[in-house]
């Protein structure tokens, strides 16, 4: 039963109109339209209104706005050094961007990543339709879309939403051979080891390491494995996966060697495996399970409960004997525990590097939504308790002059009645649809509560974060560039909003350094307030800008 079945049930007196019997005869298309509109508004709207966030935003526009201009497409440096973190995908797709729009903001930096968010959240409703049905596809296809961390990353303009995409397209291709044709099999394994260059050239190892251990562990449970070696498949599959990852590589090796192998592999592949002394990232195993639990709202909390439920109930089953839904989520748990298991044993860890995960999740997560009366007492629980937290949250918000710093709730009132009004009429319609047992009416209005939040507020969310001192920094770049100035900056290495509204390199340098830099009368200098008298104690300077928590200084 799909969505526009039961709209119909629900409302007789529109299916007999011609538009209703018209959407009716072209489901596809509609769902298509709907999907387009909700993934605009989620991922796309006003992208382009609020400034680029340090540290990663800031850092990873300036370095693609340097290639564009550069037209040195192979070699990425960041503030004139050279950077070997990272191969190029990224900053390829964003100065694809940059020449097609013909200019340089935060619309066009973004614009890739939100396209990267929809293509993924669109990969997994065809998936999903092909597999089990339009219903599953457009569930699944939603969950994705608003999930938390997934709806961030997707208007972030970093990396990881490239990885992302990437690593889902891969598996999806590799998972679909499970359910295709012989004839139709072999193209999917080829697209299977395209895409999965395309990751490695994101991001290196985890877009090599994701996909072809899911498709190892996923072969050896539904004992498949000798098809992963039939030479049609590998082969071929083998040729298109090197001719995406080799060109580049083997160029970089040819002009940076030995500095890019000690950087590139060792230093940024194979230490940050192992050990997080080089970058102080890291952190303990259960670290991105705790990222799951916030980065998957709201449906971690449906996600738990009926895990929970059929762990208790647990039975197994030989594969052979299930429905292809049943296969495609045994097939997806197995891929959301080895993606979980793989960045939790790295040593270093960040909260981005989690965002491949939240495919199977939506997949899982959709497949229990799916089947609403199976998991309907579980539903109902997560429901009550997720509805009585979004409450509790309406109060805390309402409370805030009663707890909060002066400054810090000045901060905030640009979007304190937003989030009153937003989170009441949440947590209540979540209550009272639980207990009219209107489960659409509960995915609605969760689906709902992300989309409008990301559509209508994601500027002000960001403009509170800024008002703690990056307003600061772009005021001071842009006072430097308009003056031509150089731009120092004392004990501030990761603040590259300096670099991208300056428009020129900085000079970093630490604070036993900072006196030298006045001397130069060209340069101004941000150094914060709190460390101004200590660091420049007995230098002659003026102040020339004064911020919230930066001074911009110059020697006399």
């Amino acid at each position: 039963m799909d969505f526009i079945y039961v709209f119909n049930k629900k409302f007789e007196g529109i299916k007999n109109t011609k538009f209703w019997q018209f959407i009716c005869k072209h489901p596809e298309l509609f769902t298509i339209i709907g999907l387009l509109i909700a993934f605009y508004y989620i991922f796309f709207n006003d992208i382009g209104t609020y400034a680029l966030m340090d540290v990663d935003e800031t850092r990873y526009v300036s370095m693609a706005r340097d290639m564009f201009h550069s037209k040195d497409f192979m070699t990425l440096y960041l503030n004139g050094e050279y950077f070997f973190e990272k191969p190029p995908l990224y900053f390829w797709g964003e100065c694809f961007f940059f020449a097609l729009f013909g200019k340089i903001n935060e619309f066009t930096a973004r614009f890739p990543v939100a396209l990267y968010g929809t293509l993924t959240c669109f990969l997994v409703y065809l998936t999903g339709r092909r597999i089990v049905s339009r219903k599953f596809g457009v569930l699944s296809a939603l969950i994705l879309a608003t999930s938390l961390e997934f709806v961030i990353l997707a208007k972030f303009a970093i990396l990881d939403i490239v990885l992302a995409m990437c690593t889902a397209f891969s598996v999806c291709f590799g998972l679909l051979t499970y359910f295709c044709s012989e004839r139709s099999k072999k193209y999917l394994w080829w697209l299977f080891y395209m895409f999965s260059g395309l990751a490695v050239m994101a991001k290196g190892i985890p877009g090599f390491v994701v996909p072809f251990g899911t498709m190892f562990f996923t072969a050896i449970a539904t004992k498949r494995f000798k098809e992963l070696f039939k030479p049609i498949y590998w082969i071929p599959g083998l040729i298109l996966f090197l001719l995406v990852v080799v060109p580049w590589h083997a160029l970089m090796f040819k002009i940076h060697d030995p500095l890019f192998f000690k950087e590139y592999i060792i230093k940024h592949h194979v230490e940050r495996f192992f050990t997080s002394d080089y970058i102080g990232r890291e952190q303990p195993f259960y670290f991105f399970v705790v990222t799951l639990l916030w980065g998957f709202f709201p449906w971690i909390f449906s996600f738990i409960a009926a895990i929970v439920a059929k762990f208790k109930a647990i039975k197994i089953y030989a594969y052979e004997t299930l429905t292809d839904e049943q296969k495609f989520l045994y097939l997806n748990v197995i891929t959301f525990l080895w993606v979980m298991v793989f960045f939790s044993i790295s040593s270093t860890k960040l909260i981005t590097y989690l965002l491949p995960i939240y495919v199977p999740a939506a997949f899982i997560t959709g497949y229990i939504w799916n089947h609403y009366d199976e998991f309907k007492k579980q539903l109902d629980i997560s429901s009550y308790i997720l509805g009585g937290i979004v409450l509790i949250a309406f109060i805390a918000a309402l409370c805030t002059p009663l707890y909060l710093p002066s400054q810090l709730y000045q901060d905030i009132l640009t979007i304190k009645w937003f989030c009153i009004v937003v989170l009441f009429f949440v947590g209540i319609l979540t209550l009272y649809f639980t207990r009219k047992n209107k489960p659409y009416a509960i995915f609605a209005v969760l689906a709902g509560f992300i989309l409008f939040v990301s559509a209508f507020a994601t500027e002000e969310f960001f403009e509170v974060d800024y008002a703690f001192g990056q307003n600061d920094l772009i005021e001071f770049a842009k006072y430097a560039k308009e003056n031509n100035y150089d731009i120092g900056a004392v004990d501030l290495e990761r603040k590259y909003s300096l670099v991208y509204y300056g428009g020129k390199k900085v000079d970093y340098r630490e604070d036993n350094e900072a006196k030298d830099m006045l001397k130069n009368k060209n340069e101004v200098v941000v150094i914060l307030k709190k460390d101004l008298e200590r660091v420049m104690n007995g230098a002659d300077y003026e102040i020339l800008k004064t911020g919230r928590r930066y001074h911009l200084i110059k020697g006399k």
